[in-house]
């Protein structure tokens, strides 16, 4: 009897161990909240939200849940600079170097598509779209590449033409040079179908949308395990807490090898800097330099400029948030010699965002067993496909419940 009496309480006690990571939560936030989870969304950015929205307008009744480790998204859906884009002339010139024709301009068709998508489900007046349009600069450095860009201008058109559906999407536009007042800029070319977005804006709508939907988002909640177990998914998390699902998407792009080591990503980080609002700004649109590596545009009166990470390679492949005098040094050199020589500046804000980039400029929308898939690498343009590969990578979730 003493010795029975002294295994009961320790019983007890195990099992109250064994429970503890559930023990913060009530019965009812434990069931509604934790429990019966058709699909588990990985990342709550532009393509674990699309992948949320496709999933419930196309079957209601599932119930689904995002995870999402930061407060607000953690890599670059709500840290970008909002470009609305398929690709400068350079970028696509050095695309065709390094792969085929086919590849290339269907990558651009999807980038295309997905913009479109983008606006439909959410609204041009929602995501503050305006297709104010996009330029290259060349300086006298670049006088080759420039040239390389105006012979190839016909060809690149007579593509564009058939996915966008109008002629002369490229053109040169080097007598707006003195109009937004550059300095040491020698040409132009510019991209009449280039627009831009308030990604801030556009992830809020996106989370409300599919809120309303049903689909419940879980903040600062990181996924550190998945384990497909044949007939049910069972993810680790930071807090202790296991969740169960029928099917699982890793959706966050330039953290995906975290989860998913097999896959060809590597992260990327990218710095960015805004202006105070500067009286009389002249600038309009968005614009590339140096072969996409830097971009800068305005919003409202203020303008945003980031880029650079080609001076240092090597340390911007980081999951890591942060800056560097590296780069933040080079933004503002440029910002007082070649976009604002005229005009005084005070730098307002900083931050970093990390993209999903890879050996190839293809997404990767797959499975990676019978009960998980994933839609990552984007590429730098998130924005752009982001939406059609959220809604591919709910197609394969469907295909595995």
């Amino acid at each position: 009897m003493r010795s029975s009496a002294k295994r009961k309480p320790a019983t007890i006690a195990t099992r109250i161990t064994a429970k503890t990571s559930f023990m913060q939560f009530s019965f009812w936030e434990q069931d509604t909240y934790f429990s019966n989870i058709d699909v588990l969304i990985v990342g709550s950015g532009i393509v674990g939200l699309n992948a949320a929205l496709h999933l419930k307008t196309t079957q209601p009744n599932l119930k689904v849940i995002v995870a999402e480790r930061g407060l607000l998204p953690t890599g670059a859906s709500s840290k970008n600079a909002g470009f609305a884009c398929f690709g400068s002339p350079t970028e696509l010139i050095e695309d065709l170097a390094h792969h085929t024709e086919d590849e290339v301009f269907g990558l651009v068709e999807r980038r295309w598509k997905g913009l479109q998508r983008l606006r439909r489900n959410l609204g041009d007046k929602t995501i503050d779209y305006h297709r104010w349009g996009g330029y290259e600069l060349f300086d006298k450095s670049q006088r080759d590449l420039y040239e390389q860009s105006i012979n190839q201008l016909p060809y690149l058109n007579k593509h564009l033409q058939t996915i966008v559906g109008e002629p002369e999407i490229y053109r040169t536009a080097d007598e707006k040079i003195k109009t937004f007042g550059f300095r040491e800029v020698e040409h132009l070319v510019e991209s009449t179908a280039e627009g831009q977005i308030d990604t801030g804006k556009m992830i809020l709508a996106l989370t409300q949308k599919v809120q309303a939907l049903g689909v419940i988002i879980h903040n600062n909640l990181e996924i550190q395990h998945l384990h497909d177990e044949g007939k049910t998914i069972v993810a680790t998390t930071d807090k202790g807490i296991t969740l169960k699902a029928r099917a699982a998407l890793v959706a966050t792009n330039g953290f995906a090898k975290q989860l998913l080591p097999q896959l060809q990503v590597i992260p990327a980080r990218a710095q960015v800097l805004i202006t105070k609002p500067i009286v009389g700004l002249k600038l309009k649109g968005t614009f590339h330099y140096d072969k996409g590596y830097y971009y800068f545009r305005n919003i409202g009166d203020r303008v945003l400029f980031g880029g650079a990470r080609n001076l240092d390679f090597k340390t911007e492949e980081t999951t890591e948030a942060g800056l560097t005098e590296l780069v933040q040094n080079r933004l503002e050199e440029l910002l007082q010699q070649v976009i604002l020589p005229d005009t005084p500046f005070e730098v307002e804000q900083r931050w970093s965002g990390i993209m999903g980039m890879g050996p190839a400029k293809t997404t990767i929308v797959q499975p990676v067993s019978e009960r998980i898939s994933c839609a990552v690498r984007m590429g730098g343009m998130g924005v752009a496909i982001g939406s059609l590969v959220g809604e591919e990578g709910a197609e394969l979730i469907l295909q595995q419940l």
